[in-house]
């Protein structure tokens, strides 16, 4: 079933969720922006990750319109900033233990994709800039249409990225990389993305939709327990040693090893 057919359990500020069984959907659906981003936005993004249900294994990360996410929208960057909402220049004059939980707290929309139990996919055409690289980043894996661009912008503004994004792109290209397309703020095209490991794969762009979701069939095809346990031994295999990261692969395959004989807890 189309996610566009199913009843939202979210759509407001620019975020639609749909939830189809084991498959959850977040559209960025404020095309005419090019889904530049919002407080209101990431407020909408978090919420998202707290209405999953606990049927879904796979969540689909896509975008209305020509471009993923233009990044954050420019008139947070005016003296006003949004309307009703604290401008940048207010959250510089609070505290540190202040500055410190509204930047928290707008993380909160980028640290649930790779939370245990879920895979995440993002499909991502046209731009992927500053805060929309991040949240492509923010996914586990990545689909580029072959018009995907993505740049780093906010050293050029005179910040840093700030919202999940440095951990994961240093893991996929390596810290050279990551401080050159960081400091320069160039775009990454699809082709070049795919070369040095930010896209699991690069498609024409009519054929977007259909190539997330013969991905996200294929991970759906595996046990969910397996899946799981995969991906936990994944995420931490860099911060282990190799005896520790042995000693954590026969911890999962005894614990699946006892689930699949029925001797789970």
């Amino acid at each position: 079933m189309d996610s566009l057919d199913l009843d939202p359990v979210i759509d407001k500020d620019g975020v639609r969720l749909t939830v189809d069984d084991a498959i959850a959907t977040v559209t960025l659906n404020n095309s005419a922006k090019r889904n530049a981003q919002s407080f209101a936005l990431w407020r909408a993004l978090a919420e998202a990750g707290r209405a999953l249900p606990g049927s879904v294994r796979a969540v689909v990360l896509r975008a209305e319109g020509v471009s993923f996410s233009a990044g954050l929208d420019r008139q947070a960057f005016t003296p006003e900033g949004f309307d009703g909402e604290p401008s940048f220049t207010d959250f510089a004059r609070g505290s540190d233990a202040e500055l410190d939980a509204v930047i928290a707290a707008f993380q909160e929309a980028f640290t649930w994709w790779r939370q245990p139990d879920v895979i995440s996919i993002a499909a991502v055409q046209g731009h992927a800039i500053g805060a929309g690289f991040q949240l492509a980043l923010a996914c586990d894996l990545r689909v580029a249409a072959d018009d995907a661009q993505f740049a780093m912008r906010e050293t050029s503004l005179g910040l840093v990225p700030d919202l999940g994004g440095t951990h994961p792109l240093v893991a996929q290209v390596g810290y050279a990389r990551a401080l050159e397309i960081c400091a320069t703020g160039r775009f990454v095209h699809a082709d070049e993305a795919a070369r040095i490991g930010l896209a699991n794969l690069v498609v024409p762009r009519a054929e977007l939709d259909d190539a997330v979701a013969d991905l996200t069939a294929a991970l759906l095809a595996a046990p969910r327990g397996a899946l799981i346990e995969t991906k936990a031994l994944l995420q931490g295999a860099t911060a282990r040693s190799y005896d520790e990261q042995r000693a954590a692969e026969r911890a999962a395959q005894g614990r699946r090893l006892r689930e699949l004989a029925g001797l789970g807890d």
